[in-house]
């Protein structure tokens, strides 16, 4: 699997359970402690808002306040679907990974930045799935891609304080369950009662 396709599966993946969540469960808790379902999709819908600026070099003060509050409106998933759609676009353009995107951190490779969308996309589909209760098994090569590429980078996340400490888990651990502790969610999470 290569770059762009992961990124699509995890955009898809992500898309598709958007579009799974029911009624009640957009005030659910999830994975993420700051942010219930509704706030982890707008989350991503703001992510993939400022793709298209960020592949097409503008800055973050470029971009300045425009992605921010409430993104997703009265149909979610609509939202969901048009900003990921919008955002592949910018990605898939021709030299689109050969440039430099300005990020908060300072100037970033674009294909750095997608390996991280990417991520992020992948992890925050199982952070939905879970809060939802839905279909929480993800793509098996794109875990296989992000958990290559995020190897080397897991201490630095953790250094930055972007992730919670490591989960730990069973010795026969799959994939999915590996990288999902490595980003530091435990495999087994359940919403609280």
């Amino acid at each position: 699997m290569d770059l762009l396709s992961a990124y699509r599966t995890s955009l898809d993946g992500f898309t598709r359970r958007v579009g799974e969540v029911g009624p009640e469960s957009w005030a659910a808790p999830t994975p993420c402690p700051d942010w219930n379902v509704n706030e982890l999709v707008n989350h991503l819908v703001g992510e993939d808002r400022w793709t298209p600026p960020m592949f097409g070099g503008a800055t973050i003060a470029d971009v300045g306040d425009r992605f921010e509050g409430d993104l997703l409106g009265d149909d979610p998933h609509t939202a969901a679907v048009d900003a990921a759609w919008e955002a592949r676009q910018a990605v898939e353009a021709p030299g689109a990974l050969d440039r430099t995107v300005f990020l908060s951190f300072g100037e970033t490779p674009a294909a750095e930045y997608l390996h991280q969308l990417t991520a992020d996309h992948l992890v925050h589909t199982w952070d939905l799935a879970a809060a939802a209760g839905l279909d929480r098994r993800l793509d098996p090569d794109a875990v296989a891609f992000v958990a290559a590429w995020f190897g080397d980078r897991e201490q630095q996340y953790r250094r930055a304080g972007v992730i919670g400490p490591a989960v730990a888990v069973p010795a026969d651990a799959g994939p999915q369950d590996r990288l999902i502790a490595a980003f530091g969610r435990d495999p087994a999470w359940t919403p609280p009662a």
